[in-house]
């Protein structure tokens, strides 16, 4: 496996605080959306997009495209960020964001934003979603790998863990989960405030036949080395567990699940663009 120079990383880290600028900016134009969720996931959606998935974004229906999926919908901007300034549409159409009619719905629509390979925001279906996907491409004899992105606390759900079922069943190693585990949700559970939502992922994931790794998901050279990894196991799927920072990159609202879906002032919105140095 080559290693990221630290030229290299230095590149992506730059993406990674444009990306930030971004969700942060455009929450605040829309006056509604989701802040911290985003920002724990946009490391590992900047290295997937800018240095790992073999895609082209003037080619976004390329039928050998590596698959990805956002199962936790609500941080669809963070993903927008990333994919316009990988080349999938103008950067300039974020400040659409959560609009009437506009490509940048809330949730990812696949049906109008170009690039995209499912819909989501129903949380714990996106899961299942990249299975099917994942079984395609072995029946069809394709080479595409699945990658999805699921939550830790969408991982209640039920539904997940059917899906991790189903893939070690089949043995689909072509398939790739990544769950962004920041340990904050919304809905917080009484005996602890704020409470970790799940915890004891790598076991939970073994017991179901899974290959795991478990990183520092603000880690460029951890998550290169994971999904490199991932990428060579080929008789299971792969999950890893990106442990992660809800709020990554602005002091203000690291680690905080008030920060969850809270709209940034004008101050805050100043101070965060500051502190990321965009």
């Amino acid at each position: 496996m080559q290693v990221l120079s630290n030229d290299r990383i230095k590149e992506l880290e730059k993406l990674a605080a444009r990306a930030r600028h971004e969700v942060v900016k455009n929450v605040h134009i829309a006056q509604s959306g989701h802040v911290g969720g985003p920002l724990s996931c946009i490391d590992v959606l900047i290295y997937l997009y800018f240095e790992h998935l073999n895609i082209d974004p003037k080619k976004p229906d390329w039928d050998q495209r590596d698959r990805f999926i956002l199962s936790k919908g609500h941080s669809a901007i963070a993903l927008y960020a990333v994919m316009s300034l990988r080349g999938y549409f103008p950067i300039e159409e974020l400040a659409t964001f959560d609009a009437i009619n506009s490509r940048m719905q809330a949730h990812p629509d696949m049906t109008v934003t170009p690039g995209l390979d499912m819909s989501s925001g129903s949380l714990g279906q996106g899961l299942s979603a990249g299975v099917g996907m994942a079984l395609g491409a072995k029946y069809l004899g394709k080479d595409f790998h699945t990658f999805v992105m699921i939550g830790d606390g969408e991982s209640q759900e039920g539904q997940i863990w059917e899906a991790a079922w189903a893939a070690s069943r089949y043995r689909v190693g072509n398939l790739t989960a990544i769950v962004d585990n920041n340990k904050l949700q919304y809905c917080l559970w009484p005996e602890k405030a704020p409470g970790e939502p799940m915890s004891g992922f790598t076991a939970k994931f073994q017991a179901f036949g899974w290959h795991t790794q478990e990183i520092d998901g603000h880690d460029l050279s951890q998550i290169h080395a994971a999904v490199s990894q991932a990428r060579r196991v080929e008789d299971k799927p792969t999950v890893i567990i990106a442990n992660t920072v809800k709020g990554k990159g602005i002091s203000f609202m690291e680690d905080r699940c008030a920060w969850h879906a809270r709209v940034p002032s004008e101050d805050e919105l100043m101070q965060a663009m500051q502190e990321l140095g965009v």
